[in-house]
C-alpha cells in the first residue's frame, strides 16, 4: 500500500522537511503543514487551533505527527489534533522519542496510548537521541569547546535526522510496518567524551565533555533564557541517558528504510561546515 496523499505536521522542521521531500521523491503527495502554509504544498494549520484541523485533514490518507521542541506537555499540546485523526481513521505516523514506553505516567506515553487504542492504523517511531543535536542543542558547547550536560558517563547511539526522515517515509508508504513500534538508533553507541573527541577530530579544535548536574544546568539554561519549566524537562529526559536506555542499538532504521543508518562519524563530516 502507498499513501496517495499525506499531511506532514511541523514541515519547516528538520525531520519533517525532509520528509516531504523523501515522500515527493516516491510521487506521493504531500500537504506541508505550518502555522504560514508555505510553499505550493502549503497548507495552513495551527495544532493549537481546532479549526484548522479539518481543513489540513481533508484528502489525505496519512498523517506523520511529531511534538516539535519546546512543548513542555506533549500530551496537552497534541491530544486533541491527534483524537481529530484518528477519528477519522487516518494513518498516523508518530514520532515520540526512545524509552517512553518505559514511563507509561510520560506525556509521550500517554499520547502513544490515545493512538494505540483510537481503532486507527499507526505507526510509532522512538527515535534516539539526534545526532543533529551537536549543532543545535550543543553546538555553542562544540564552538566553545566543551559540551556540558547531565549524562555521566552514559553512551548514546545517536541517529541522524535524515535516518529518522527515511524511516519515516518507509512508515508512511507501506502498509507493512503498520500498528507497530519502532525504536530508531545509530549503528554506533557513543558516551558523550567519545562524541566529543570525535567531534573535535573533525572540527579541527579541541572539544571535550563535561558532566554537569542537573541543578547547575537547570540554572544555566534559564540564566539564557529558557524557560524554567522547559528546562527542569531537559535535564528530565537525560535520566534514561544516565540509566543506559539509550546505548542499545537496533535495525529498525534498515527495516523501515531499506539502508543502515549513518555513523555519528558520516554525520559530522557531512555537517562539518555547520560545525
Amino acid at each position: 500500500m502507498t499513501a496517495s496523499t499525506v499531511l506532514v505536521v511541523g514541515a519547516n522542521g528538520t525531520v519533517a522537511s525532509t520528509i516531504v521531500t523523501g515522500l515527493k521523491e516516491k510521487g506521493v503527495g504531500v500537504k506541508a503543514a505550518s502555522r504560514k502554509g508555505e510553499g505550493a504544498d502549503g497548507v495552513v494549520f495551527d495544532i493549537t487551533d481546532p479549526a484548522t484541523f479539518g481543513p489540513a485533514l481533508d484528502g489525505v490518507d496519512s498523517v506523520f505527527l511529531l511534538v516539535p521542541g519546546g512543548a513542555v506537555d506533549a500530551y496537552a499540546f497534541a491530544s486533541s489534533f491527534l483524537t481529530a485523526a484518528t477519528q477519522q481513521k487516518k494513518k498516523v505516523v508518530l514520532m515520540t522519542a526512545l524509552g517512553v514506553d518505559a514511563a507509561p505516567e510520560s506525556p509521550y506515553a500517554r499520547l502513544e496510548q490515545l493512538l494505540t487504542s483510537s481503532g486507527a492504523p499507526y505507526v510509532i517511531l522512538r527515535p534516539n537521541w539526534f545526532s543533529d543535536n551537536f549543532r543545535t542543542y550543543w553546538g555553542h558547547g562544540v564552538k566553545t569547546g566543551v559540551i556540558a550536560v547531565p549524562a555521566g558517563d552514559a553512551a548514546c547511539s545517536f541517529i541522524d535526522a535524515r535516518d529518522i526522515a527515511a524511516s519515516a517515509v518507509g512508515a508512511l508508504t507501506s502498509s507493512s510496518f503498520d500498528n507497530k513500534a519502532f525504536n530508531l538508533t545509530g549503528p554506533q553507541a557513543h558516551t558523550y567524551a567519545e562524541a566529543a573527541a570525535l567531534l573535535a577530530t573533525i572540527v579541527g579544535h579541541p572539544v571535550r565533555y563535561q558532566h554537569v548536574e542537573d541543578e547547575p544546568f537547570i540554572a544555566g539554561l534559564v540564566g539564557a533564557g529558557v524557560p524554567e519549566a522547559y528546562a527542569k524537562m531537559l535535564a528530565s529526559i537525560f535520566v534514561p541517558v544516565k540509566l543506559g536506555y539509550t546505548a542499545g542499538v537496533t535495525d529498525d532504521v534498515k527495516t523501515l528504510s531499506g539502508h543502515a543508518p549513518r555513523s555519528l562519524e558520516t554525520w559530522a563530516k557531512d555537517n562539518a561546515a555547520r560545525l
